[in-house]
């Protein structure tokens, strides 16, 4: 994919498949939207015991550490060691770090839950040729996932593409649905994914499955030339199940194309055509600032702001309106004073600003999706990723926050749905703002969360994703055959890290 850093900063990089595969990533990722910042002390104390306690039980089971941190006993241990550094921020059941028997136990009581990942990515073969090698082509990689031999084996960075994601996606986590999304591009070469290849991965996953697990996003690019066709010639020959957007422009690169959601000449006639097209769940990049964006992306952040967010929602009720990444302003880690602002007043930048527009202007169509704010906030902050979840449920509604992971960037979503489902609010911040509680891993709060909120406006049923509801779904005998086959979660994330 393009990377918007600069050569200098890109030179220092690490790309995370070298990272210790822990069962949780101990460092914050990058994707080339944004500089990862270095280690903080709590994720080096996490690596650290984490390794510890991954070298002593691999030699207490004769096996080796990757294999250990591969285990559900694995990733529990890991949210016991977060817990040891954070505080009680992640709920381990009695005994599951410690008796793999016990975590085995939680994991397949959970495993049959509905998930539904409402924002995943992969790279076309020639995706940034400066970082990536060339790689193989879309039509062969298919082709090993219909007969699997490739399942199970590792990939390196340079096959981060569509049998990676598929293994991540299906293989290697509880996902059941994911909503394959893409990013606009001032040229071909630069383009994530286009609109015809992702509607081809979706056919494709969903002939080898036999089910619908692969949605798909259009792209929308107000301003290039041909634009509004576009939209025609998806909406008849793709039909997409639904659009996504980026106000700021490019994500990658410096853009001149940058736009309003209430700029009436502009983007009215294109919520005419989703309307008529019944294609109206509308995904929009929001916040997610890179903390060089005045260097990288001068004049961007009046783009990336909600404010535009009000008037088209009440101007267009038909349409849902979808906020990635809930907005959240900076990435990729909470300053000082975001923190110390967040511990005294409960308010979180932009997050809070979308979360009262139900309450001060009466509009019910705006939603949010949690992806990579989520990933990076637990990582970093666990009391703020609560507190934003909260605050979005709080404001806008419980049934209006949806989950996404952003991943393969971040390797499996399995980590993230197992933070997800551990994550505790703290008390003091349901006392003192009035947070909700987020509940059992199971409970309604979360489930409605990962993946029953979503559910209705994808047309999907979750009764139907439970094991054997489907006549003709394959997909559980495909996991299947891949764990028969030794097939573990690699624990691998697949972007840049920062090596100090």
């Amino acid at each position: 994919m393009p990377m918007l850093l600069p050569p200098d900063v890109r030179a220092s990089l690490l790309p995370s498949e070298r990272m210790h595969p822990l069962p949780v990533p101990s460092r914050i990722l990058s994707n080339g939207e944004y500089s990862p910042p270095p280690q903080s002390a709590a994720l080096a104390a996490y690596e650290r015991r984490a390794l510890d306690d991954g070298a002593r039980a691999a030699r207490r089971q004769g096996i080796a550490a990757t294999e250990w941190w591969a285990t559900p006993q694995g990733m529990a241990a890991s949210f016991a060691q977060l817990n040891s550094v954070f505080g009680p921020s992640f709920e381990v059941e009695a005994g599951e770090a410690e008796d793999a028997d016990v975590a085995a136990a939680r994991r397949a009581r959970l495993a049959d839950q509905f998930v539904f990942d409402d924002q995943v990515h992969f790279l076309k073969d020639d995706a940034d040729p400066e970082l990536f090698r060339s790689l193989t082509d879309l039509i062969e990689i298919s082709a090993e996932l219909l007969n699997l031999s490739g399942a199970g084996r590792r990939f390196e960075i340079d096959r981060i593409k569509f049998a990676q994601f598929v293994t991540d996606i299906w293989l290697a986590s509880d996902t059941k649905v994911a909503l394959l999304s893409g990013a606009p591009s001032e040229s071909d070469a630069g383009t994530m994914l286009s609109n015809d290849m992702m509607a081809a991965a979706r056919d494709a996953v969903n002939t080898v499955t036999g089910g619908r697990r692969l949605l798909t996003h259009a792209v929308l690019t107000p301003g290039h030339p041909g634009w509004l066709d576009e939209m025609d010639r998806v909406h008849a020959q793709i039909r997409p199940d639904g659009w996504k957007a980026y106000t700021v422009g490019e994500p990658f690169s410096p853009s001149n194309r940058r736009w309003r959601l209430d700029d009436e000449a502009l983007m009215y006639p294109a919520y005419e055509r989703m309307v008529a097209a019944g294609v109206t769940n509308f995904a929009i990049h929001k916040g997610l600032l890179p903390a060089e964006a005045d260097v990288l992306m001068p004049g961007a952040e009046p783009y990336a702001r909600i404010d535009d967010l009000v008037q088209a929602a009440k101007d267009w009720p038909q349409i849902k309106f979808i906020i990635y990444h809930a907005a959240y302003r900076t990435i990729p880690q909470p300053t000082e004073a975001e923190l110390a602002r967040f511990e005294a007043t409960g308010r979180i930048d932009w997050v809070s600003d979308l979360a009262e527009i139900p309450e001060r202007h009466g509009v019910s169509n705006i939603y949010a999706d949690t992806a990579a704010s989520f990933a990076f906030t637990v990582l970093t902050h666990p009391r703020l990723a609560a507190g934003m979840i909260g605050t979005l449920a709080k404001g806008l509604g419980a049934s209006h926050v949806f989950w996404g992971t952003d991943s393969v960037w971040y390797g499996s979503p399995q980590w993230q749905i197992e933070a997800l489902r551990r994550l505790t609010m703290p008390e003091d911040l349901m006392e003192r703002f009035g947070l909700p509680d987020l509940g059992a891993a199971d409970g309604p709060f979360k489930a409605g969360m990962l993946g029953l909120n979503a559910a209705p406006f994808y047309r999907l049923d979750p009764a139907d994703y439970a094991d054997g509801a489907l006549q003709g779904d394959r997909l559980p005998d495909i996991v299947q055959a891949w764990k028969a086959g030794g097939g573990r979660p690699s624990n691998c994330t697949w972007g840049y890290a920062n090596g100090d």
